[in-house]
């Protein structure tokens, strides 16, 4: 009968510790003041307050005005889910393609594929990039592990520098300065890699 007792109080115990106590002191914790903004999804608001996007999740921009993301398998997930077509939802909103290197519809992809049917010909991630005047790092033909990543390397935003510039008549050099102070540093100054994150650095560019 002892054990019993015990055994009763050990689980009443954890019970209030891990279903109780740790996720309200959790909760309390991301409540405050310097971490709200994480807690809360890391949103962005542009000039007007309004919210736009996440600082965590990709979106997709394609206008010669903008810094352009990395390719998504899943579209940054903006598929709708009446008319998927594609088929971008069957499997969830985020994740790789899980194709190999030597897979033809990856190799399509990036470097093209021609035929005699022009509406089944794929122009390629690499000629479209090119024919931006834009130098093709990997990142910007590769997709991220989960397909959201929302940066790109500094090189990345660099190579595109020409392209924005011309398209909004504004200074290289203020581009540069623009990427310089929308790039997120290594993490404590060692782990990972320095990113630019593209939302912020065209909301930025938009407010110039």
């Amino acid at each position: 009968m002892n054990e019993i007792i015990k055994a009763i109080r050990a689980t009443l115990v954890l019970w209030i510790l891990v279903a109780v106590i740790y996720p309200f002191g959790i909760l309390a914790i991301a409540k405050l003041p310097f971490l709200s903004n994480q807690a809360n999804g890391s949103l962005i608001l542009n000039a007007q307050g309004q919210i736009v996007g996440s600082a965590l999740i990709g979106q997709p921009f394609t206008s010669d005005k903008y810094f352009n993301s990395r390719p998504s398998t899943t579209n940054y997930s903006t598929a709708n889910p009446q008319k998927d077509d594609a088929g971008i939802l069957k499997t969830g909103v985020s994740g790789a393609s899980n194709l190999a290197p030597s897979n033809p519809d990856l190799l399509n992809r990036i470097k093209g594929k021609s035929d005699p049917d022009p509406s089944k010909a794929i122009a390629g991630d690499i000629t479209r990039l090119q024919t931006a005047g834009i130098k093709p790092t990997a990142d910007l033909i590769y997709t991220s592990g989960s397909s959201l990543d929302p940066h790109i390397t500094p090189e990345a935003a660099k190579a595109q520098i020409q392209k924005v510039a011309l398209a909004r008549k504004v200074e290289p050099s203020k581009l540069e300065t623009l990427i310089q102070q929308n790039t997120d540093r290594r993490f404590l100054g060692i782990f990972g890699e320095d990113g630019v994150n593209v939302l912020k650095l065209n909301l930025a560019l938009d407010s110039l």
